[in-house]
């Protein structure tokens, strides 16, 4: 695991396509079944929101989410595995909560994999509750389908 020093400067930026790569890189690292270059493309021609979070030339994570008329939708929520458990998840919630009010949502809402017990109580931890269930919604690496757990947050 990688420490960010403490004395560096991070700052948001969006995607751009020069910086698709390194996004790739890093969700190919992080998770088992992976977004492709197409959903990260799709998200953009969307207009999605999408915004990384750097240290210098350094991705530390980055978040994907869609606007509604009066939510928005978590997509992706990636920290870079050298980075995690350093709070770079609590700094991306953040950001993407100040973002979410700024285009006057009233919910944020989200699936995660039921097997992601971290990453739920991050979002546990940062006010998500659990809502509902989606029966099969994740592929699973032996071929079957994983549940998802629902979950919103109030703004």
């Amino acid at each position: 695991m990688s420490a960010v020093p403490k004395t560096v400067e991070v700052r948001f930026e969006p995607l751009t396509p020069e910086k698709l790569d390194a996004l790739l890189r890093v969700e190919q690292q992080a998770y088992a079944h992976p977004w492709e270059r197409r959903n990260f493309e799709d998200s953009i021609n969307a207009g999605h929101q999408i915004q990384l979070l750097m240290a210098q030339d350094t991705l530390l994570g980055y978040f994907v989410a869609m606007k509604g008329v009066d939510e928005v939708h978590l997509l992706n929520i990636t920290v870079a595995p050298d980075y995690q458990r350093q709070g770079w998840a609590q700094v991306l919630l953040d950001a993407l909560t100040l973002w979410a009010r700024g285009q006057g949502a009233e919910w944020l809402w989200l699936e995660v994999r039921v097997s992601n017990e971290r990453a739920i109580m991050v979002y546990e931890a940062h006010g998500f509750c659990r809502v509902g269930q989606r029966k099969n919604y994740y592929p699973d690496d032996d071929g079957q389908r994983e549940d998802a757990i629902v979950m919103s947050l109030r703004l």
